[in-house]
């Protein structure tokens, strides 16, 4: 079986994108991108909302981001050759091989995924993820810790979420970032 895993870049302060949207803070230097690449190298499917999607699918469409680093090009071949699946009820097709479109989050399919699944499973962005942590479907944390504190935005995690985390690993790279590997059990 699968894990799913909640992998994400966020603030000191909790927030994954300042109140305009934005996360320049949220750039790994090239080791902690080697270690991200490291970690995701394990997922097989990539669960995206509509925003996050099309914020990840230049990992596909904009050839110029990988020959900008070894590790970028790296974590652009990770991506392209995972499967993804993008809820959302306003996308009709998209731009990237191995990706299909759901109109909503169904627990129970997720959950058939990870039954079935011989590599791991990734939900990615909060908004989507508060659907799978409320259903109990989380396994894994994946925290990177920005050396920022932005006021305000998008949350990681949503207010109605309750969960025991147990600490697996830590690591800390020299510009700042820290991050936190946790498994997660929903209270």
């Amino acid at each position: 079986m699968a894990s799913l895993i909640y992998a994400i870049i966020a603030s000191l302060d909790g927030y994954v994108a300042d109140a305009r949207g934005e996360f320049p803070w949220a750039e790994p230097d090239p080791e902690a991108h080697a270690f991200i690449n490291d970690r995701e190298r394990p997922i097989g499917t990539y669960l995206y909302g509509r925003r996050m999607y099309e914020s990840m699918a230049v990992w596909e469409t904009d050839p110029s981001l990988a020959e900008q680093s070894p590790e970028m090009r790296d974590f652009a071949e990770l991506w392209r050759e995972a499967d993804k699946v993008v809820y959302s009820t306003t996308l009709d097709q998209t731009a990237t091989r191995r990706t299909r479109v759901e109109p909503v989050f169904d627990p129970e399919a997720v959950r058939r995924l990870k039954e079935n699944a011989t590599r791991d499973v990734s939900v990615s962005g909060p908004t989507l993820a508060a659907h799978a942590f409320r259903a109990g479907l989380v396994d894994e944390c994946h925290l990177y810790i920005a050396p920022a504190i932005v006021g305000g935005g998008l949350r990681a995690f949503p207010d109605d979420v309750h969960l025991d985390l147990t600490l697996q690993a830590e690591r800390r790279f020299p510009e700042g970032m820290v991050f936190l590997h946790y498994t997660a059990r929903p209270v």
